[in-house]
């Protein structure tokens, strides 16, 4: 498993709080418009994460999750601040709101997903990799990475088997 950290967050209001007990699987700062709504800002830069490296200290999130075709995720936020702490794209990760951490800076974006929605104005580093959509997590991440994620998908595969 990857080096603990003693990375903690949590809403506004403080009502929920977690921890990390992991470093991120990678890191994106996400464009697309569902990330931009969902954030009220030009991008949300998420830490993906395995759930089982989430501890959540206090509060319960309330969770929305999208029904229309094209969209499996799940927000999760505080129901009484409404500040948002992570999304479910997939069974068995989180995507925790780098900006709902209580130190923000401790995670840099690893590379600028979905790009093709950027706002105009705003201007990308160029020694962080950027791609119009998303992109092959084969061809991308690190080893060490990929089979954290591998990992986490054999479990629920198992879980789910007859």
């Amino acid at each position: 498993m990857p080096a603990m950290t003693n990375i903690q967050g949590g809403c506004a209001c403080g009502a929920i709080r977690f921890a990390l007990k992991a470093k991120p699987i990678v890191v994106h700062a996400c464009h697309c418009t569902d990330c931009q709504r969902l954030t009220g800002s030009a991008f949300a830069i998420n830490a993906w994460i395995e759930k089982d490296q989430v501890d959540l200290l206090s509060g319960a999130p309330a969770s929305f999750k999208f029904t229309d075709p094209g969209r499996n995720n799940c927000v999760h936020f505080c129901a009484q601040c409404g500040c948002y702490v992570w999304t479910e794209y997939m069974p068995g990760f989180w995507f925790v709101r780098v900006g709902a951490l209580d130190d923000p800076k401790a995670f840099a974006p690893d590379m600028h997903i979905w790009i093709r929605s950027k706002q105009p104005w705003l201007v990308l580093p160029e020694d962080v990799p950027v791609f119009e959509q998303y992109y092959d997590r084969k061809l991308i991440w690190p080893r060490a990475s990929l089979a954290r994620f591998a990992a986490v998908g054999e479990a629920w595969q198992r879980s789910i088997a007859p």
